[in-house]
């Protein structure tokens, strides 16, 4: 039998450490989300004098929410697609390739989302103006994709080489083609990759400003209407419940990644 360890049961420095950072990383989190229902509208007072639902109707009433809302969520939606098409293939020419300058190109692959986002919006403004193109939605969409792509293409080519090639060479001696090979073997196994990745990618997306202030010219989504409205105190309680609709958005895909991503023997 196995003995139990120190990572078996961790100290209880350990678990305070854990605890001080998560109440770190999520205690401001809490702290937008519990004065998005203050009655208070122009201060932190703590704790909140009440609690009222007034600030979510008052938002949920006001158009340019409204508009910013469905531009983030079809400048995310487009680029989730973009990413799951050029990710997904890239990832396939890639995970089991063994031709010369293969890791140069999987380094040029990830390069994106390393660079600071800030280089990667001047570095598509000063494409943009070289090439005469207008700032629009789909500049939004395109500079998106450039992040988001990485991320399905991670979670793919990391599921493909866990794949055991004997699998892919058995299918071809039982007389598959590439296309049934790909149909009964290797989609299946990617499947929930792809999912996550995508659900990451439109997370990532959804929330996105540094390369969106960039690309989209006058165009407001709504990471970027939030940042407008920070510095209209009055409207502070309206802020926050975007804050709280934001964070919604951007945790359901998040938790539904981080599931699929789990070992099968642990969804149970």
């Amino acid at each position: 039998m196995r003995s139990r360890g120190a990572w078996d049961s961790p100290s209880i420095g350990a678990r305070i450490a854990a605890g001080m950072g998560i109440a770190f990383m999520h205690v401001p989190v809490a702290i937008i989300v519990l004065y998005a229902f203050t009655t208070e509208d122009r201060s932190y007072d703590f704790p909140p004098p009440g609690l009222t639902l007034r600030w979510f109707a008052l938002a949920f009433g006001r158009s340019d929410i409204w508009a910013a809302m469905r531009l983030s969520l079809g400048v995310a939606a487009l680029a989730t697609l973009a990413a799951l098409c050029l990710g997904t293939l890239a990832a396939f020419a890639l995970a089991r390739s063994r031709m010369r300058g293969t890791n140069a190109l999987t380094l040029l692959f990830v390069l994106p989302i390393a660079l600071p986002g800030i280089i990667t919006g001047i570095a598509l403004l000063a494409a943009m103006r070289l090439a005469g193109i207008e700032a629009s939605f789909w500049t939004i969409v395109a500079g998106h994709a450039t992040f988001c792509i990485v991320i399905v293409y991670n979670n793919v080519v990391a599921r493909l080489r866990r794949l055991p090639q004997s699998w892919i060479e058995a299918s071809m001696d039982l007389g598959a083609d590439t296309w049934q090979t790909f149909r009964h073997i290797l989609l299946p196994q990617v499947a929930t990759a792809l999912l996550a990745g995508g659900m990451l990618a439109f997370a990532l997306s959804f929330d996105e400003i540094i390369v969106t202030i960039f690309t989209a010219g006058h165009q407001e989504t709504l990471p970027i209407w939030f940042f407008n409205e920070l510095f209209r105190p009055r409207d502070r309680p309206i802020t926050n419940v975007v804050a709280v609709l934001v964070i919604a958005v951007t945790l359901i895909p998040i938790l539904l990644a981080y599931y699929l991503t789990r070992p099968a023997a642990e969804r149970d």
